[in-house]
């Protein structure tokens, strides 16, 4: 389990308007938050339009998107590659 650092790190969500985006990124939140209690700030924007967007920056480095062909973060893979992008950033402090 990560401690809690003085500065939570960022992970920023960026999705298109609909319910189905909005509950992805909330479900995400919450997984990632119960990853690393205290540590991360995550916020999500919905798109003012329909877009398609499902976008993933850690500490401003895109690491997933929809738009480029990853889909949701709808598999084990996908959220593991999120933390091990996190981990990473959290490592370099």
């Amino acid at each position: 389990m990560w401690r809690p650092r003085a500065m939570a790190l960022a992970v920023r969500v960026v999705y298109c308007c609909d319910l189905a985006p909005r509950f992805q990124y909330l479900q995400l939140k919450k997984k990632l938050e119960d990853e690393f209690p205290g540590c991360l700030d995550i916020r999500g924007e919905g798109t003012p339009q329909a877009t398609g967007f499902f976008e993933v920056t850690v500490a401003g480095k895109l690491i997933h998107s929809k738009k480029k062909g990853d889909g949701y973060v709808d598999t084990e893979s996908k959220f593991l590659k999120l933390v091990a992008a996190i981990k990473a950033a959290l490592a370099q402090g």
